[in-house]
């Protein structure tokens, strides 16, 4: 079974020497300025957040199963899209990470050959790809044209931030990110429960088939989904599992949960990573079982790829 680097999410450091100590007070702020359009409330309420399941990754720290306790918080119904993403860009005049490096990772088998870029050591299946970003998901010959309702990939944690910042929002913390992808059943696998296909349906967007040599699109995609693809969970929560990993705004360490507050914790005060949950479609058990509610990794924050986007909350 893989750690939680680099197949998960591929990082820039390991093609430039980048690199940085990001600080934070360890607390979550308030934010209460955002558009209640497409988000559902979820209620003050204590969860059994984590697990113990044999078969998570040792080095995710996922455990220990501990009961926490969430004041009540907004969250989108669906990853933030290319459509929203381009207002935020159009009216605030931002550029993203990708944009300002001029490269982002773009899975191998999205490019064809003579156009792939160096691969990164280790996972052959990340290539760097010149002019891949947000609008050009695959590459400068690439646009979102008819992606409006796909989600925003190719955007890293500080972009993510930034759009939150503009839009009047906030990153979930790891535990509210958790909390809501849950829909309310306590302990369970998936946001639906713990029967990966139950009655034969895919419930998510994932890998079927040998990877990385063929995704077989059971599901129904071989790359990124629509943003309201299959069905929500409890809570009314579009793609939670799946499709793409969504930033939270805790820094990632795998072991400072142990010791953590239980009441609205906001992980630890520094690090050089940021958690990501959910998984994306690229996963699958042989080799990432991610696309799990507890499954959590870590990435840099300037990371960018084609199977991270992110979601956004806000306080009641």
């Amino acid at each position: 079974m893989a750690s939680h680097e680099p197949c998960c999410a591929p990082t820039r450091q390991r093609l430039t020497r980048y690199a940085t100590c990001i600080h934070t007070s360890g607390t979550r702020p308030r934010v209460a300025t955002g558009s209640l359009e497409n988000m559902v409330r979820i209620e003050t309420c204590a969860f059994h957040m984590g697990s113990e399941s044999p078969k998570a990754i040792p080095t995710d720290g996922e455990g220990p199963v501990r009961r926490v306790t969430l004041s009540a918080f907004h969250m989108s119904k669906f990853a933030v899209t290319n459509e929203q993403f381009a207002e935020f860009v159009r009216k605030a005049g931002y550029r993203t990470e990708a944009e300002r490096y001029g490269w982002s990772f773009v899975f191998g088998n999205h490019v064809p050959q003579p156009l792939r870029g160096p691969a990164l050591p280790g996972t052959p299946w990340w290539v760097r790809m010149d002019g891949a970003d947000w609008s050009h998901p695959e590459g400068p010959d690439t646009s979102i044209h008819r992606r409006q309702y796909h989600p925003a990939v190719h955007v890293s944690w500080n972009d993510a931030m930034a759009y939150c910042r503009w839009a009047g929002y906030r990153l979930p913390t790891e535990a509210e990110w958790e909390c809501a992808a849950r829909g309310g059943l306590d302990q369970k696998t998936y946001p639906w429960g713990d029967e990966f296909t139950p009655e034969g349906r895919h419930m998510c967007n994932i890998w079927q088939g040998v990877f990385p040599d063929a995704d077989l699109g059971e599901d129904g995609f071989t790359s990124v989904a629509p943003v309201n693809a299959f069905q929500p969970n409890g809570y009314g929560l579009y793609n939670a599992v799946g499709n793409t990993w969504e930033w939270c705004a805790d820094s990632f360490d795998a072991v400072w949960h142990t010791e953590a507050s239980r009441l609205d914790p906001a992980g630890p005060p520094s690090g050089n990573t940021r958690v990501m949950k959910g998984g994306s479609y690229l996963c699958h058990e042989s080799y990432c079982w991610r696309y799990r509610n507890a499954a959590r990794t870590g990435t840099p924050p300037d990371t960018s790829t084609g199977h991270i986007g992110f979601r956004a909350v806000r306080d009641t």
